[in-house]
């Protein structure tokens, strides 16, 4: 069921989930709007990717919008003095950025206010999600409830609604799905250490759980590697 306009904004990371997530949103019959963050994330090569994948959905408008959290640091990636880690990581690994996905959903939804729309899509998984907390069931289901009591449109009747098509889907589902819909991987980035051509490290958790994903789907992956 597509909103009341037909119209929806699609967080777009530049990543193998949000292009996902913006192919399906296109399939349910939305106009989407696409949502992306430069936050001074250290794999900058994302924005370039999603700036790429805006233009070959057609999306009605993509806005990259610069929010420093580099100047509070406390993540991997956002920090240099902080090294993306090799290994798996037990518990919340140093990749979480604090409210990342707090933020990005706020900026949605004043995005969303201003053009008079009501869905807002977010590519966040459970399943394969290396533990961040903004990315369970839990916290959209809070968040949703914040749009439709902090805001003009929530008070006057309007019904926020956020969309997680994948939340509860394996990486090597959301790959099925997306290659269903015809998306092609090759030049988007998830990497948390890509260059700035937006080549993959292949050994961060990122990449693991990509390649994994690509492994048990059973589709040829087509990511592009840095030559180490």
């Amino acid at each position: 069921m597509t909103g009341m306009n037909n119209k929806a904004i699609i967080l777009l990371s530049g990543g193998l989930d949000s292009i996902t997530t913006l192919a399906l949103a296109q399939q349910q019959g939305y106009h989407c709007y696409a949502l992306s963050f430069d936050y001074g994330q250290r794999h900058h090569a994302e924005l370039i990717a999603a700036s790429r994948i805006a233009q070959d959905y057609r999306v009605i408008d993509h806005k990259i919008i610069k929010i420093g959290l580099g100047a509070i640091g406390g993540s991997a990636l956002t920090d240099a003095d902080i090294a993306v880690p090799e290994t798996a990581q037990v518990g919340i690994p140093v990749t979480y950025v604090p409210a990342r996905n707090t933020l990005f959903l706020s900026f949605a939804l004043g995005w969303a206010e201003v053009l008079g729309l009501t869905d807002i899509f977010i590519g966040v998984n459970a399943v394969d999600y290396s533990g961040y907390p903004d990315c369970r069931p839990e916290f959209i289901e809070a968040f949703e409830r914040l749009a439709n009591l902090a805001t003009k449109a929530g008070v006057e009747g309007q019904r926020f609604c956020i969309h997680t098509p994948l939340i509860a889907l394996s990486k090597a589902e959301i790959i099925k799905l997306g290659h269903s819909l015809g998306v092609d991987y090759q030049n988007t980035v998830s990497c948390y250490s890509a260059d700035p051509q937006g080549r993959a490290c292949g050994v961060c958790d990122a990449c693991r759980l990509r390649k994994a994903g690509f492994m048990q789907a059973g589709i040829n992956d087509t990511t592009r590697y840095q030559k180490n």
